[in-house]
């Protein structure tokens, strides 16, 4: 018998002072691999490069029981204006140390060394996993490809972040 995969509710957030829904190129990339992949959009919203705002955005979906997972795209390059990194650690009960390094290296052999300029970064929050993505529509789709599809599908062996979030077994109950 094969093991059924369980869709998850995952809300996305694009961070960017430019981007509107037509614009949204990198946003809509995951949205479009999450629904692929046979999850359910929970929100998709867009927020300037604010650390209030999108603290207060991603607050907000770690409090709603309807939202599993959280993907955010922008926001984490050096510029002034980059401000996913400071606005969500905070937020975070447990960082996954090892998503920004994978994702470092996957994005390695795409950019080269203009990947050390990533700060993208993973972790865990009231039992929401969330995932903070560089702005750029390849990154997103390096990350959903490389790191992310397997990680959110609740048959992916020997372990996956989707039965953390999934209510009755996750770790977080």
């Amino acid at each position: 018998m094969t093991e059924t995969m369980i869709p998850l509710k995952v809300a996305v957030l694009t961070i960017s002072d430019t981007r509107n829904e037509a614009t949204d190129r990198s946003g809509q990339s995951l949205v479009t691999g999450l629904i692929d992949a046979g999850h359910r959009l929970a929100d998709k919203q867009i927020v300037i490069d604010d650390v209030y705002r999108i603290r207060a955005v991603v607050a907000a979906w770690i409090a709603d029981p309807e939202v599993q997972v959280i993907l955010t795209t922008g926001g984490t390059g050096f510029t002034g204006r980059d401000s996913t990194p400071e606005a969500v650690s905070v937020l975070l009960d447990k960082e996954i140390q090892g998503f920004g390094e994978l994702f470092r290296q996957l994005s390695w052999q795409e950019i080269g060394s203009s990947t050390i300029q990533s700060r993208c970064l993973g972790g865990f929050s009231n039992g929401t996993v969330i995932f903070c993505l560089p702005g750029s529509t390849g990154a997103c789709k390096t990350a959903w490809k490389g790191i992310l599809l397997e990680q959110l599908d609740s048959r992916h062996r020997p372990c996956n972040f989707a039965n953390l979030v999934i209510p009755g077994r996750g770790q977080h109950e």
